[in-house]
C-alpha cells in the first residue's frame, strides 16, 4: 500500500510538472508576441503601423528623394529672417562700413590692377529691373570676399547695402556660434551645410534672393584652392541649380584674380600690405542652348546642372590662364620701370655740373670707363696694371691734378659726397627759379661755409 501511494504521488507530481511547463510555454509565447507588438512597432498596434507604412510609401513615391534632381520652386517665405527689420538695419550699417574699409585697404595699402571693370559696372548698374545677377570667381584666400569684391566697386556703390551682393558660406565656419552668425547675417552671408546637397535651405535662400532681382556671388569650386591659386578646379552642381531653378534666368558674369595668396597666405592671421592683385573680368556666360533643352521631356535635370557647372568652370579656367599672363607682363613692366627709374636718376646725376663743387672734370661722372681710358689714366698716374680697375679709375678722379678733389677726399668718401650734393640739388630744384643768384641756394651756402672754415687754410699752405 505504501508503494502504491508513492507511485501515485510521483504521478501527480509529473502531471503537475507537465502542466507547469505547458503554462510556462504558453505564457512565454504570449509575452513574446506582446513584446513584438509593443516594442518593435513603437507602441502602436498593427493597424496603426500598417497605415503609417502606407503613408510612408505614398510620400516616397509621390516626392523625389534627395538623390534625384528636379526643379524645386522656391517661395519668399524661406528668407523671412534675413528680411526682418533688425537685419536690414544691421546690413545698412555693417555692409557699407566693412565694404569701404576693404576698398581702402586694397586700393590704398595694396595695388589692384583690374581689366574689364566696365563689364561688372554695366551688369551691376545697367541691367534690367528685376534681372538677377550671379558673379562667379575662383577662391584663393579666405578674404576673397569681401576684399576683391570691395576693390572692384566705387565707394558710392558700396554705400548702398541693398544692391550689394549676397554670398554663401559654410555653416560650420561662419555660423558656429550666435555671435558669428549675427555678424555674417548682417553682412549678407547665407549659411550652407557641407554634404547636405543642392536642395538645402541655404540654396533655397540664395534662389529666393535671385527671384527678387538680387545679386549673388558664389565660388563654384566650393572651397578654397588647394595649391595656392595656381589652378581652378571643376565647378559644383550648386551653381547649376542657381542658374536653372531661378524664376528668371540670371545674368552670369565670371572673373578671376591672382595675388590674393600673397595678401592672405595660408595660415596667416592678418592680411599683408604692399602686394599686387590682378583681376580679369570676362564676358557674360549665356545658357540659351541649355534652356531650350530644358523644355524637352527627355532632359535630365542632373545633366543640365552638370552642363551649366562645366561651362562656368571652363570659362574660369580660360580666364585663369589669361590673368596669369597679364600678371607676368605687369611684373616685367614694373621691373623695367624700376630699371628705367634708376637709369633716369643716374642720368640726372651725370648731367649735374660738378665744377662748382670742385669735383674735377666731367669724366668722373661719365659712363663706365673703357679699357683704353683706364690704361691712359694708369699711365698718366703711374699706376701698375694690376691696380687698373674701374674702382681705381674712380679714385684717380680725385688725384692731385683735380685740385679741390684731393682735399675733399681726405674728409669725405666720394660716393657720399656726390649723393649729398645730388640730394641737395634735387630737393631744391623747384625753388631754384626763385633765387636770383645761384649762390643763394642753401646747399651751396653750406658747401661754401664748409670750405671756408675747414679747407681754405690747408689749400693756402699747399
Amino acid at each position: 500500500m505504501a508503494v502504491q501511494r508513492l507511485d501515485r504521488g510521483d504521478l501527480w507530481k509529473n502531471k503537475a510538472r507537465v502542466l507547469q511547463l505547458q503554462l510556462r510555454q504558453r505564457f512565454r509565447v504570449a509575452v513574446d508576441r506582446h513584446r513584438h507588438s509593443v516594442f518593435a512597432d513603437r507602441y502602436f498596434s498593427s493597424t496603426v503601423q500598417r497605415w503609417l507604412r502606407r503613408f510612408r510609401d505614398f510620400r516616397r513615391d509621390s516626392l523625389p528623394s534627395s538623390s534625384a534632381y528636379y526643379r524645386k520652386r522656391v517661395t519668399k517665405d524661406c528668407n523671412a529672417e534675413e528680411d526682418s527689420a533688425i537685419f536690414r538695419m544691421l546690413q545698412a550699417v555693417a555692409v557699407p562700413l566693412i565694404g569701404n574699409v576693404c576698398h581702402v585697404f586694397m586700393n590704398g595699402l595694396n595695388h589692384v590692377q583690374v581689366y574689364g571693370l566696365e563689364k561688372l559696372h554695366d551688369a551691376l548698374l545697367n541691367r534690367p529691373k528685376n534681372k538677377p545677377l550671379i558673379t562667379v570667381s575662383n577662391h584663393v584666400a579666405s578674404v576673397d570676399d569681401p576684399f576683391v569684391i570691395a576693390s572692384l566697386l566705387p565707394p558710392r556703390v558700396l554705400l548702398n547695402a541693398e544692391n550689394l551682393r549676397w554670398t554663401l558660406c559654410a555653416s560650420d565656419r561662419c555660423f558656429s556660434n550666435p555671435v558669428t552668425s549675427t555678424f555674417f547675417r548682417s553682412v549678407k552671408v547665407l549659411p550652407v551645410s557641407r554634404g547636405d546637397g543642392i536642395y538645402q535651405m541655404g540654396m533655397d535662400m540664395a534662389i529666393s534672393k535671385l527671384n527678387t532681382g538680387g545679386w549673388v556671388h558664389i565660388f563654384p569650386e566650393g572651397s578654397r584652392s588647394r595649391d595656392g591659386g595656381k589652378t581652378v578646379r571643376s565647378s559644383k552642381r550648386g551653381v547649376g541649380r542657381l542658374v536653372l531653378d531661378a524664376d528668371t534666368t540670371p545674368f552670369v558674369l565670371p572673373f578671376v584674380h591672382t595675388g590674393m595668396q600673397d595678401v592672405m597666405p595660408i595660415g596667416a592671421n592678418f592680411p599683408r600690405i604692399g602686394k599686387t592683385v590682378t583681376v580679369l573680368i570676362g564676358d557674360p556666360i549665356h545658357f540659351d542652348d541649355l534652356l531650350n533643352v530644358e523644355d524637352t521631356p527627355d532632359a535630365s535635370r542632373g545633366k543640365l546642372y552638370d552642363a551649366v557647372a562645366s561651362r562656368i568652370g571652363h570659362q574660369l579656367q580660360n580666364l585663369k590662364v589669361k590673368v596669369d599672363k597679364l600678371a607676368l607682363e605687369q611684373y616685367i613692366e614694373l621691373e623695367n620701370l624700376n630699371k628705367d627709374g634708376a637709369e633716369c636718376a643716374a642720368n640726372i646725376l651725370h648731367q649735374v655740373d660738378w665744377d662748382p663743387f670742385g669735383l674735377g672734370s666731367h669724366e668722373y661722372m661719365g659712363d663706365e670707363p673703357s679699357v683704353e681710358k683706364i690704361r691712359a689714366q694708369t699711365k698718366r698716374n703711374d699706376i701698375g696694371p694690376e691696380e687698373a680697375t674701374p674702382d681705381r679709375y674712380l679714385r684717380t678722379g680725385f688725384s692731385c691734378e683735380g685740385g679741390i678733389g684731393s682735399r675733399i677726399r681726405s674728409y669725405m668718401d666720394p660716393t657720399e659726397l656726390m649723393g649729398f650734393a645730388a640730394r641737395g640739388l634735387l630737393m631744391n630744384r623747384r625753388s631754384k627759379e626763385n633765387y636770383s643768384n645761384i649762390g643763394d641756394i642753401r646747399p651751396l651756402k653750406i658747401w661754401r661755409r664748409f670750405f671756408e672754415a675747414n679747407l681754405l687754410q690747408q689749400w693756402n699752405t699747399c
